[in-house]
């Protein structure tokens, strides 16, 4: 039931997404991905048994599945059948800096300035508020001054004459033309409406069945001795499965911007929201909440934000650009059961 609604979630977040346009829809998106995301770590969380690291593990394995299992996938499903893509390198580069500055808030300083992996109650506070903070500038920049480096870019003429086209200003042309937000807000008004109503609707089953969810969750894996990170990796696949999908299909119809608006405004979103949460939720409740993670998976998170700089920079990403993400996300596997 968990696995159908958040599918029902994602259909109607993909139907905004489309009256809306890019950023607006894919934030409305990748903010629905969010709260179910949440909504079942603090399941587990405040479930019975230990779990002090599930946030970090669910995590973690978000990062490593959108940047390394989805990206991957979406490259090499693109790059076969159009040979390269293009995206916004400026809109591209904005995802990435913020994705290694709070990446290594939520996974990197807690081994050096927390205790025992967790931060201090001030230290959480603060983390938490700078953070949020940080992410709120990104969404008034994106929505606002900064909407066209977000969206799609035209590959040049087959000919070559065009060998660097301006990225915003590729886009600019193609959108002073479209309708703006308000007027969108304004004529479909009624449709907007009725499907905020049946994303809402189909968010009530998750929260309600969340703690159901944990509680066998806790019981199989145990009965498996599986590994406790194994947890966070199957939240992941829940939560993100749906919008993967989304992101297959605008990976073979070219959209590349569509994809990386996808994939890094979701990963940005989890750790700008769900980590700030999940610290407020313990603190409420005095729980512990582990965030330092491994050498080996900081080394691979590193890794992959590397890949992907290097990946953005280039004028064009091809199809071998996403074996290089499909084999740091295997390694990550392996090290999970290691």
């Amino acid at each position: 039931m968990i696995v159908i609604a958040a599918g029902g979630v994602v259909a109607q977040a993909e139907a905004l997404a489309h009256r809306l346009g890019d950023p607006y829809g894919t934030l409305v998106l990748t903010l629905s991905i969010v709260v179910i995301e949440v909504v079942l770590i603090a399941a587990v969380m405040l479930g019975p048994g230990d779990h002090a690291t599930i946030a970090r593990d669910s995590v973690m394995a978000v990062s490593m599945i959108i940047m390394n299992l989805v990206l991957g996938l979406c490259l090499l499903v693109g790059g076969i059948r159009r040979e390269s893509m293009r995206v916004n390198r400026t809109g591209t580069s904005v995802y990435l800096v913020l994705l290694i500055g709070l990446g290594a808030m939520a996974f990197a300083v807690p081994t050096v300035l927390g205790e025992d992996g967790t931060y201090a109650p001030v230290q959480g506070v603060a983390i938490a508020v700078m953070t949020v903070a940080v992410y709120a500038v990104f969404l008034w920049r994106q929505t606002g001054a900064q909407a066209v480096e977000f969206q799609e870019v035209e590959l040049p003429a087959a000919d070559g004459s065009a060998e660097e086209p301006a990225d915003a200003a590729d886009a600019s042309d193609t959108e002073d033309s479209s309708p703006g937000i308000g007027a969108t807000l304004s004529r479909h008004r009624a449709e907007l409406g009725l499907r905020v109503l049946l994303l809402v609707a189909t968010v009530l089953p998750i929260v309600l069945l969340s703690h159901d969810m944990a509680g066998l969750l806790d019981e199989g894996l145990d009965r498996l001795g599986a590994p406790i990170a194994l947890s966070g990796l199957l939240i992941a696949a829940i939560v993100f499965t749906p919008e993967t999908l989304t992101a297959l299909r605008a990976a073979a119809g070219g959209e590349m911007q569509r994809v990386v608006n996808l994939c890094h405004g979701a990963l940005v979103s989890t750790l700008a929201l769900t980590i700030p949460t999940v610290l407020i939720i313990g603190l409420a409740t005095g729980s512990p909440v582990v965030l330092a993670e491994s050498p080996a998976n900081l080394l691979l998170l590193g890794v992959t934000f590397a890949v992907s700089a290097v990946s953005a920079a280039a004028p064009r990403v091809t199809a071998v650009h996403g074996t290089v993400h499909l084999l740091l996300f295997a390694v990550y596997a392996l090290a999970l059961f290691s």
